[in-house]
């Protein structure tokens, strides 16, 4: 099945998901509000976003944000990997995104997300290839499935790429997606914010310096940063400890951070306990 439905909301709440303040403000205007609070919308006269796309690098919070705002809203949380509705026969592609869109019409509340939307979502050209063909057909399908629904009822569509650059035109134009939400790498902020997420699920000593160890990670995505975390957990399983250290994740950065020996960390922080 190319389509992953939560049979309950996802457990991903927006105090799990650092160095996305911004984004994850965008997203409440756009996405929680009109599910929860329709009214303000009537009463000003204005429809609300259809479609929002994510973009930035892989790892920088996209998913995180999108279970997060399903998890809000009470939406049911419909997954859908771009390449997965790339298929072999003829019109199957655009047979599964119509069964999507029926499936979130009998919902309450649905969130369809879609990652890796370059995959389908590619800028048309034809080569002869029936391949493209078929990614083609299965688009358009797409974009008359965000042309047919109320901007007021009860979907909204998520979309995910690392390559906005790539998406056609048509898709990405004003009434289908509405709005864009772009995922930078964390700043130093929001990479000590994310340090203090995933440690706060481990058992680690006191006074850990979060930000010392957000500053070794430059220009780190959030999925690295926990790699980090969990490298240090193992450091501490191999020393048989009950608790990790900070020399622990200082160590856990020199292995899983490409690029470490770049940035020096004195004698002092390697060897300390």
């Amino acid at each position: 099945m190319p389509f992953q439905v939560a049979s309950q909301k996802p457990d991903i709440t927006y105090s799990d998901v650092g160095g996305c303040k911004e984004q994850i403000e965008k997203l409440r205007e756009v996405v929680e509000t009109p599910l929860l609070q329709p009214e303000k919308f009537v009463k000003l006269g204005i429809e609300p976003p259809k479609g929002v796309l994510l973009y930035g690098p892989p790892g920088t919070g996209k998913t995180l944000c999108a279970r997060a705002v399903a998890n809000r809203t009470d939406a049911c949380f419909i997954r859908v990997i771009g390449s997965e509705l790339v298929q072999k026969y003829v019109g199957e592609g655009a047979r599964m995104v119509r069964e999507l869109f029926e499936m979130a019409r009998a919902k309450k509340a649905c969130l369809i997300f879609f990652d890796e939307i370059d995959a389908i979502g590619g800028a048309r050209f034809d080569d002869g290839m029936g391949g493209d063909n078929e990614v083609q057909r299965t688009m358009l399908e797409l974009i008359n499935q965000l042309d047919g629904f109320d901007p007021r009822g009860n979907i909204k569509v998520l979309m995910a790429t690392n390559r906005p650059d790539t998406l056609d035109p048509a898709l990405v134009r004003p009434g289908r997606l509405d709005r864009k939400i772009e995922f930078a790498l964390p700043d130093l902020e929001g990479r000590t914010h994310i340090f203090k997420i995933h440690a706060r699920q481990m058992s680690v000593e006191r006074d850990i310096r979060y930000e010392l160890l957000a500053r070794l990670c430059p220009n780190s995505t959030g999925a690295e940063i926990r790699s980090v975390c969990t490298e240090a957990g193992m450091f501490a399983i191999r020393a048989r400890r009950k608790v990790a250290t900070e020399k622990d994740f200082l160590e856990a950065i020199q292995k899983v951070i490409k690029g470490y020996a770049k940035f020096s960390a004195t004698p002092r922080y390697l060897t300390h306990n």
